[in-house]
């Protein structure tokens, strides 16, 4: 007999071995590269050429909006992908480089973009710098200069761009555009004492001027650099008159003056111009606010009222979707799964059949049964009756609940047939000859081998009616609304519709609050799975 034999280690590679080993790689990397052909490296130098230039655009473009932070990131991101595809070898970069290129663009980058908005005042009038504030300002309060000169103007275009040629009153000519102060123009053509052409430049016909009346009313072409100095404007496109802002604005003081009243407004600090006694003029500019969207989540009552009882009902709503369609899916499967009924087949496809309709379309046609004057339920089922059912706070959320059960229950039943037929007999049959009843069978046995295989799937399911913005928009529209809330949320909103409502929808949109009702949502979803997924490990020791 002989005793057990000790595998003797696997003997180590010396240095030279190995780089012997990387060089033989190398090599038949490039060895397999040429072997390709030049067709397949053309095709490549063809394909990064243009993705190359696509990304150089970008850069200048971006270099152009002051967003260096982005223009770095692309420029990084361009030149790792140059490496990954000219280098030899790296093959599973190769292969991995496209899918890691979308899932940054669409996803990481969307949730980075999103918690960077998350700590500014981004939204509705707080959507650009201070100085494009204070020029959108100047203009908004503009009017006209009593007695003001009357300057002839001819309309061009150049590039899908409107532009004003002036003849001034010395008689010479100048053109200027929205974004294009009033310069010289020696080059104009003259129709008498009128400039009416510019080489390089279209001049609109009285055609061409009527269809865009509304473009060319809208103009606004400052004097100079100097915003003060205001602007030309012209309602006919033929004679354009000075307007002048009843703002004054003093860069040196930072301040905004109003010549009509004298009321003084200041930089508050919030991305804003307030006066002494707190108003504030509408346009503002982006900030960075740090947590006060959280705090104003939380602390404002015409916020937090609102907001806490979406929370809750959100919860609520998530919590009854999963339990009354897997109830109803279970009860179909259990009944289904009888070898003594037959025609189960048919069955089973009828009961599937609100599975295979798109669930959005399934709320739009459950929304025109709920009609309240002219819906199927109303006034077939229930003999004329006039039932809210989408305007009252509680009968809006149990409509909610029953158009939900209606397109849920078909894929816990799908689920739950397959958990139970998995199920072995022979394990039912000791159970019996045990004595244990049918329902003994059921919950001791069948129902905690059930939810092992269908647990996950029933966290998942939480997840998505925590989100599921189609059936709350298609069906409600998050109606009705709130009357005490100051922002745009109604009674059967959950909180993915209440982002998307407060960012946008309505004249007051607010992406900072939004992004921030984001995170928050994001946070409690992920909370809520871990403890769930940590939970079904005990139901794995059933196994």
């Amino acid at each position: 007999m002989t005793g057990p034999t000790i595998a003797a280690p696997p003997p180590t590679r010396a240095p030279e071995d190995r780089a012997a080993a990387r060089r033989r790689r190398r090599a038949e990397a490039w060895a397999e590269a040429a072997g390709a052909g030049w067709k397949v490296w053309l095709v490549k130098i063809v394909c990064l050429g243009i993705i190359d230039a696509m990304a150089v655009y970008a850069i200048l473009v971006l270099l152009t909006k002051d967003s260096l932070l982005v223009a770095a990131v692309v420029a990084l991101g361009i030149l790792a992908i140059n490496v990954v595809y000219l280098k030899p070898g790296l093959l599973p970069a190769k292969y991995l480089t496209p899918g890691l290129v979308f899932l940054f663009v669409f996803q990481i980058f969307v949730v980075l973009y999103c918690i960077y908005i998350a700590f500014t005042n981004y939204g509705s009038g707080h959507v650009s710098s201070k100085d494009d504030a204070v020029n959108a300002l100047l203009i908004q309060n503009q009017q006209r200069v009593e007695d003001s000169a009357a300057y002839p103007v001819s309309v061009l275009e150049k590039d899908g761009a409107l532009f004003f040629l002036v003849t001034t009153p010395d008689g010479q000519a100048e053109i200027g555009g929205a974004d294009r102060p009033l310069a010289a123009a020696p080059d104009a053509e003259f129709s008498g004492d009128r400039a009416v052409s510019l080489p390089g430049y279209t001049t609109l016909d009285f055609a061409r001027l009527v269809a865009d009346q509304q473009a060319v009313s809208a103009m606004a072409v400052p004097f100079s650099d100097d915003p003060n100095d205001g602007t030309l404007q012209t309602r006919d496109g033929s004679t354009a008159y000075q307007y002048v802002s009843t703002l004054v604005w003093d860069a040196d003081a930072d301040t905004m003056t109003n010549t009509d009243t004298g009321v003084v407004y200041t930089d508050n600090g919030n991305g804003s111009f307030a006066s002494a006694d707190g108003q504030t003029l509408a346009t503002g500019w982006q900030v960075w606010v740090g947590g006060d969207n959280f705090v104003r989540a939380f602390t404002t009552e015409s916020i937090r009222g609102p907001f806490l009882a979406v929370l809750v009902w959100t919860f609520v709503f998530a919590i009854l979707s999963v339990a009354t369609t897997f109830a109803l899916g279970l009860f179909l499967a259990i009944v289904f799964n009888d070898p003594r009924m037959k025609s189960k087949k048919y069955y089973r496809v009828i009961m599937i059949l609100p599975y295979a309709f798109p669930a959005f379309l399934s709320a739009l046609v459950w929304q025109g049964m709920f009609n309240q004057d002219f819906g199927f339920i109303n006034q077939t089922l229930l003999g004329g009756a006039a039932i809210p059912w989408l305007q009252d706070p509680l009968l809006s959320k149990i409509s909610i609940l029953v158009v939900n059960l209606w397109l849920g229950f078909p894929y816990m039943f799908l689920v739950t047939t397959g958990a139970i037929q998995a199920i072995p007999d022979d394990i039912q049959e000791a159970g019996r000859v045990d004595g244990a009843g049918v329902w003994q069978i059921f919950r001791h046995i069948k129902f905690p081998l059930l939810l092992v295989s269908v647990a996950p799937l029933l966290i998942s399911s939480f997840a998505f009616n925590f989100n599921n913005f189609n059936l709350i928009y298609m069906l409600t529209g998050g109606g009705p609304r709130f009357a005490d809330a100051s922002i745009n949320v109604g009674a059967s909103d959950i909180l993915i519709s209440m982002v998307y409502k407060v960012a946008f929808v309505g004249a007051e949109r607010d992406y900072g609050l939004a992004s921030a009702f984001s995170i928050i949502i994001f946070v409690l979803v992920a909370v809520i799975s871990y403890l769930s997924f940590r939970q079904t490990k005990v139901l794995e020791e059933l196994n």
